[in-house]
């Protein structure tokens, strides 16, 4: 992970819209966004590579098609995060508090989130290789139609999660919450803990159209 010694301090704290005129780079190298206001940014596939947004604000930013390598977001807060088809490598996320994440058709690998919340995260039909939440509280996750490649969840409260139509290759969920989850039929090569299967057994039982009897 970058460290503050090597980076550059981003000098503005406006990332984008702040009245200079100047087109912004695409590809940013070793920087430190340290308190800065993406807010309303248009980042469109820009490239990151051992980057820090430390509490950043990222309200309604638009970052589609961004690359991130080596990165680190820290403190990082906003709602309305436009995040399709983003790629994030080696990259981690610490105490950070977003809402309606959209980073459907994403890609993840070797990507650890860290604490904090994230309500609303979309990440339908992503790639998720070696992904792992740990003491989160997600609200709202879509995990349909999403390839995983080994994805945990440590500590976490999974609320109105959603399944279904993914493969769920090594997708390890015994160490969540899951509160209201939906898709459970579809969870075939995840990972369930038995105190997990006998509380989300009603809810199994429903969907796959059994009539439970006394």
């Amino acid at each position: 992970m970058p460290s503050a010694a090597d980076q550059t301090r981003y000098a503005a704290g406006v990332f984008a819209g702040n009245g200079s005129g100047r087109e912004l780079d695409s590809d940013h190298d070793a920087l430190r966004f340290e308190g800065t206001d993406f807010s309303g940014a248009h980042a469109e596939g820009h490239t990151f590579i051992e980057c820090s947004l430390v509490g950043a604000t990222l309200d309604a930013v638009r970052l589609d098609g961004s690359r991130w390598s080596e990165c680190a977001w820290e403190g990082v807060h906003g709602v309305s995060v436009s995040l399709p088809e983003a790629s994030l490598v080696e990259t981690t996320l610490e105490g950070c508090r977003l809402g309606a994440v959209s980073a459907w058709a994403s890609t993840w690998r070797d990507v650890t989130v860290t604490g904090g919340k994230i309500d609303f995260l979309n990440l339908r039909g992503a790639k998720l290789k070696t992904v792992a939440f740990v003491d989160c509280v997600i609200t709202s996750l879509d995990l349909q139609e999403t390839t995983v490649d080994g994805l945990t969840f440590e500590g976490c409260t999974l609320l109105e999660p959603e399944f279904g139509r993914g493969r769920y290759a090594d997708l390890d969920l015994s160490g969540a919450q899951l509160r209201a989850p939906r898709g459970l039929a579809g969870l075939r090569g995840a990972s369930l803990s038995r105190l997990q299967v006998i509380d989300l057994s009603d809810l199994l039982a429903a969907e796959l159209g059994i009539r439970v009897v006394d």
